[in-house]
C-alpha cells in the first residue's frame, strides 16, 4: 500500500461512524444469531469446515447480515466479491461470473458472491445467477430484509440455505454498547466515558434489536458532550486531546434518540405479521395484546383505514351473531376513522378492537357462507322453488310462479314451515354463546314446526 493510499484509509477511518468502526471481524466477536451461528450450529459447522454453500441471509436491519458476510470473507479460502443489487446490472453480474470461472480454471479456487439487497434484482436478473449457482461456479450469499420466499426467485431459494436473522436481544445490545465504550482503538474508550445502568437499559430497549441504531445513539450521546472549543485548544505534541470524564445518564440517552423508529415495512412481512397478530389477539379474547398491536401499527405509520377494515372483518368473522353489536361498533370505527383521521381515530379503533376481544365468539355465520359458497361453486345450481319465485308480473301465474307461497306474518309467531331451498341443507349452526343461544332456540322451534313435531 502506497503512502497516499494509507493516508486515505486512515482519513476514512476517522470519519467512519461508530457502528462501522465497531463491526466485528471474527465469529467470536459477532453478537446474536446463536440459533444458527452458535457452537455446533449449522452455519458455524459449515464455516469451520470451509464447506459453505449458497445461502440467503434474511432479517431486519442492524442484525449483522452484511457484517457476517464480511467475516465470512476472512474465514473462507474462496475468493470473495461483494456487490449491492441496487447499484449493479446484469452486465456487472456476468463479469463476476466470468472471473469466477477463470479462477476455477486457473487455480481451482471457488468464488463467494455477496449480493446485498438481493430483493432489488428482478426475476430476470436473478435468473442470470441460477445456472452458475447450480453448477457450483459461485457460492451466492444474498442479503435481504424482505421475505425471500416472495422476493427471490424460487429456483434460487431452493438451491440455498435460508438463515433468518432475528433482532438482537437486549443482552446482546448491552454487550455491544459496553464493548464500544471500552474499545480505545475503534470505539469510544479514549473518551473515558461511562454510562449508567438506566441509560444502558434504555438504549438497549429503544433500538429494537438494531445494533447499528444503538451504536449511533451512543455515539451521539458521547460526542454531543464534547466541548469543541476545548478540543481545538488543548494540544499535546500537536495532537488534540480528547475530553474525558463524560457521563451518559438516562436524560442524555433519551435526548440521543428523539423518537423511536419502529422497523416496519408497510407492504412486507411486518405489515402482514402485525395484522395477523392483531386479528388473532381479538379472536383469542386478549384485549391487552390487541390494543398493543394496534398501537404498534399506528405508531409505525400503518394506514388506519387498513386497520379499520381488519377490525370490521374480525367482528363479522369471529364474533358474528354471538354479539351483533360488535359489527355495528366496528363499522362505526370505520366511518369515524374516515371522518376524523389521525391521531383521533386511534380512539374508536381501540374501542372497537377491545370490544371485539371481549365479546363472545362465533364463526357460525362465516362457516355458513363459506360452505354455501363452496356448494354453489362445486355442485349443481339449485333452481328457485316455484312458490318462492317472483309473481309480480302479469304472466307469472301462467308459469306457476308464487303459487302456494305462504306469507309468514299470517301465521302464529310469524313463522311458517315451507320449503325455502328445494333440498335438505344445513349451513347455519348457531353456537350456544351470546345472542346465538336465542337464535338457536328460535331455529329449533322452526325445525320442529317444519318436521311436524311441534
Amino acid at each position: 500500500m502506497d503512502l497516499f493510499a494509507e493516508q486515505r484509509e486512515q482519513a476514512l477511518k476517522r470519519v467512519q461512524p461508530l457502528a462501522v468502526r465497531m463491526r466485528p471481524t471474527t465469529l467470536d466477536e459477532f453478537a446474536g444469531q446463536s440459533h444458527f451461528l452458535g457452537p455446533g450450529k449449522l452455519l458455524r459447522r459449515l464455516l469451520d469446515a470451509d464447506r459453505l454453500s449458497s445461502a440467503i441471509f434474511y432479517g431486519p436491519p442492524g442484525t449483522g447480515k452484511t457484517t457476517l458476510a464480511a467475516i465470512i470473507a476472512q474465514h473462507t479460502s474462496a475468493a470473495f466479491e461483494s456487490k449491492n443489487a441496487a447499484a449493479i446490472g446484469v452486465k456487472d453480474v456476468r463479469e463476476v461470473l466470468e472471473r469466477a470461472k477463470g479462477r476455477l480454471e486457473t487455480s481451482d479456487q471457488r468464488t463467494v458472491l455477496f449480493l446485498d439487497e438481493i430483493h432489488r434484482f428482478n426475476r430476470a436478473q436473478q435468473d442470470v445467477l441460477l445456472g452458475d449457482v447450480e453448477d457450483g461456479v459461485i457460492i451466492l450469499i444474498g442479503a435481504t430484509t424482505e421475505n425471500p420466499f416472495f422476493s427471490v426467485n424460487s429456483a434460487l431459494v431452493s438451491r440455498s440455505q435460508i438463515f433468518q436473522f432475528e433482532a438482537l436481544s437486549t443482552d446482546d445490545i448491552r454487550a455491544v454498547l459496553t464493548r464500544a465504550l471500552n474499545d480505545v482503538d475503534k470505539g469510544l474508550g479514549s473518551y473515558d466515558a461511562e454510562i449508567t445502568d438506566e441509560a444502558l437499559e434504555f438504549l438497549a430497549e429503544m433500538c429494537d434489536g438494531d445494533a447499528r441504531r444503538a451504536l449511533t445513539a451512543l455515539e451521539v450521546a458521547v460526542l454531543s458532550q464534547v466541548d469543541s472549543q476545548r478540543q481545538a485548544d488543548e494540544y499535546d505534541d500537536k495532537r488534540a486531546k480528547k475530553p474525558t470524564g463524560i457521563r451518559v445518564d438516562l436524560a442524555v440517552a433519551q435526548d440521543s434518540i428523539q423518537r423511536k423508529a419502529i422497523a416496519y415495512d408497510g407492504t412486507g412481512d411486518q405489515h402482514y405479521d402485525a395484522a395477523s397478530a392483531l386479528i388473532k389477539s381479538m379472536r383469542g379474547s386478549d384485549p391487552d395484546a390487541a390494543v398493543y398491536w394496534l398501537a404498534m401499527m399506528l405508531e409505525a405509520g400503518e394506514d388506519p383505514r387498513f386497520i379499520a377494515r381488519r377490525i370490521a372483518i374480525c367482528a363479522a368473522e369471529d364474533v358474528g351473531n354471538a354479539d351483533p353489536m360488535a359489527l355495528v361498533l366496528a363499522n362505526a370505527a370505520v366511518q369515524t376513522t374516515l371522518f376524523v383521521g389521525l391521531p383521533e381515530c386511534q380512539l374508536p379503533l381501540a374501542q372497537a378492537a377491545i370490544y371485539i376481544a371481549c365479546a363472545p365468539k362465533s364463526n357460525a355465520s362465516a362457516l355458513a357462507i363459506w360452505t354455501a359458497a363452496e356448494d354453489v361453486k362445486q355442485g349443481r345450481t339449485i333452481p328457485v322453488p316455484r312458490h318462492l319465485r317472483s309473481g309480480d308480473y302479469a304472466s307469472a301465474k301462467k308459469l306457476g310462479n308464487a303459487q302456494g307461497y305462504q306469507y309468514a306474518h299470517d301465521h302464529k309467531d310469524g313463522m311458517v314451515a315451507q320449503d325455502y331451498l328445494g333440498v335438505e341443507r344445513t349451513y347455519y349452526q348457531p353456537t350456544d354463546r351470546g345472542a346465538e343461544q336465542r337464535m338457536g332456540e328460535y331455529l329449533a322451534k322452526f325445525k320442529q314446526l317444519r318436521d311436524g313435531t311441534e
